[in-house]
């Protein structure tokens, strides 16, 4: 296996072209219980260009139906990146300094449960997110209400 770099201008590109609109390649998931992660997911694959087609642990979107739990869920997208030990991207929880462009951040209530994945476009002089759901370009994180964020940096990617 092995692991090259993940292209964050192409995923912060991405996320700029579509964060206001819905690539049509993709089902819009918004009525469905969100579009957040099905974005970030996007946003990510853009920067990475290698889907994990592992049957029920991978990430991967073919279609609607035909699709991981990790490609458009908060927590399975957090699991997967961060316990990614085979193809596809992977990342590590790290603190609110060492985020980059290209990464995400997870917002959660107090008891643990995070419920929304906006992309980091950009962290200086404050973290700028990009959005679906309650679409958003260029909006500072500190704007959102939240209890806790983690936040997941993308290490790499791996290939075989």
């Amino acid at each position: 296996m092995r692991e090259f770099e993940y292209n964050r201008e192409l995923a912060v590109a991405y996320a700029r072209r579509w964060a206001l609109s819905r690539n049509p390649d993709y089902y819009d998931f918004e009525n469905l219980g969100g579009d957040c992660t099905n974005f970030a997911s996007q946003c990510i694959f853009a920067g990475a260009g290698i889907m994990n087609y592992t049957p029920t642990f991978g990430w991967y979107y073919i279609s609607p139906s035909d699709r991981t739990a990790s490609w458009t869920g908060v927590e399975y997208l957090y699991n997967f990146l961060v316990n990614n030990n085979s193809v596809g991207p992977f990342g590590r929880e790290v603190s609110k300094e060492e985020v980059m462009p290209g990464d995400i951040v997870q917002l959660g209530h107090t008891n643990g449960d995070f419920y929304h994945t906006p992309f980091i476009l950009a962290t200086e002089p404050t973290i700028l997110v990009a959005a679906h759901t309650y679409d958003a370009l260029n909006r500072p994180l500190y704007t959102y209400d939240y209890d806790i964020a983690r936040f997941i940096h993308i290490e790499g990617v791996r290939t075989w």
